[in-house]
């Protein structure tokens, strides 16, 4: 079996050797000059590998002696699995958590040594190809513990298992008299190696929520019906609120990547993900002029409009759109920004950019959709959402860099 109680030794200074200004903002592609761009690419994504490393090994030095897993599902929340999951495991995680059972196959190649969390659990029939897969099934209901407590019996080992236990959310996990009753059924739990005792908060990024203190107190009640064993209660924002909240592992996904969630408590973490496009045209169009679709948006002076090779099939909210009563969405040109006007649509944004000179925006510059200045959340708000779905919306049409310069 895996052993999840592995703590790594962390390096004194995290390291941030990727191409940057001298503000430390990952540099755009045309700042680059990246030969590696295709000519023909009409966007790109740049990750910035050395960067996840660094914010999980902060996150983890914050968080000590706790174990710092981190959570990788969604393909790494947008930024690819395939890459992300090698770099956190270089970093020294050894905890990963994923939703699903093919996520799990996927993390259990990247990283054969580390434990493998299905957040999802056990769905009917899985039981034995998540036990092939030495992953760890997060159950949240009695018939999963039976499910797997069966599995365990019929092969005579009992395989590490996590229980999953609803302090308010109302989602997934085993309530109060749920667990009342596992508790008292001692032929099941010795069928179960409980490995991981674990919850999941409502209100982490809200600090001052009093919902955070009652889930914190029924989780501490509840597990202490049941066999000790590890603890877990918070994600990217519940780590910030406390060593109370801490327990044995924290479990930080959005943050690892960027995230500030919450912004009365700034994360020691820094962004990893710029994101690019081409301008396709820039045209004047006159007072009057309407611009996109259903002609949603009138120009009530001469603009100055540029067309870039980015919609909602590249993962720009259609929510960004923009109307004259309504503003929507921006994009950054050169560090300035440039309003969304008229409709998203799927393959295009349209963006006033009269305001920006010296020199005049033109046909295949640079427009960036996510950058240091135009944040995930601050993107994300634009379209009525939030950070997480701007990073797992990001499309599989522009290129992608990774940057790992530092490694």
């Amino acid at each position: 079996m895996h052993d999840i109680r592995v703590r790594p030794t962390l390096p004194a200074d995290d390291a941030d050797p990727a191409p940057r200004t001298a503000e430390g903002a990952l540099q755009t592609p045309a700042a680059r000059a990246d030969a590696s761009i295709p000519a023909g690419a009409t966007g790109v994504i740049t990750i910035d590998l050395a960067q996840v490393r660094a914010n999980w090994r902060a996150l983890a030095r914050h968080v000590a002696p706790a174990e710092c897993a981190a959570v990788v599902k969604a393909d790494a929340y947008g930024l690819g699995a395939e890459r992300v999951i090698p770099a956190l495991l270089d970093a020294g995680c050894r905890s990963f958590f994923v939703a699903t059972l093919e996520e799990a196959r996927e993390a259990r190649t990247l990283a054969p040594g580390a434990a493998i969390f299905i957040l999802d659990g056990l769905l009917p029939r899985t039981e034995k190809d998540v036990a092939a897969l030495c992953a760890i099934p997060v159950l949240s209901c009695l018939d999963e513990a039976r499910a797997w407590a069966s599995l365990a019996a019929r092969s005579g080992s009992a395989p590490p298992v996590a229980l999953h236990i609803d302090t308010g959310l109302n989602r997934l996990g085993l309530r109060g008299p749920e667990v009342a009753r596992l508790a008292s059924d001692a032929a099941l739990l010795q069928q179960l190696n409980l490995a991981l005792i674990m919850s999941h908060l409502a209100c982490a990024d809200e600090a001052d929520h009093p919902m955070n203190r009652e889930q914190l107190d029924t989780f501490n009640q509840l597990r202490a019906q049941l066999p000790v064993a590890r603890a877990s209660l918070a994600a990217s924002d519940g780590l910030m609120l406390g060593r109370a909240f801490h327990f044995d592992l924290v479990r930080p996904g959005y943050a690892i990547y960027g995230g500030q969630a919450a912004p009365q408590r700034v994360m020691p973490v820094r962004p990893v993900v710029r994101v690019s496009a081409r301008i396709l045209q820039v045209q004047e169009v006159a007072a009057g002029g309407r611009i996109g679709y259903s002609a949603s948006y009138r120009a009530l002076t001469p603009r100055r409009i540029a067309t870039i090779a980015a919609g909602y099939a590249d993962g720009v909210f259609r929510h960004a759109s923009a109307t004259n009563d309504a503003p929507g969405g921006a994009v950054s040109i050169r560090g300035k920004r440039a309003p969304i006007v008229g409709r998203v649509s799927m393959d295009l944004i349209t963006v006033d950019v009269t305001d920006i000179d010296a020199p005049a925006p033109g046909r295949g510059d640079w427009a960036d959709l996510i950058a240091p200045e135009l944040t995930i959340e601050s993107v994300g708000a634009a379209a009525k959402t939030i950070g997480y779905e701007v990073l797992t919306r990001l499309g599989s049409r522009f290129h992608r860099v990774y940057l790992d310069e530092g490694n």
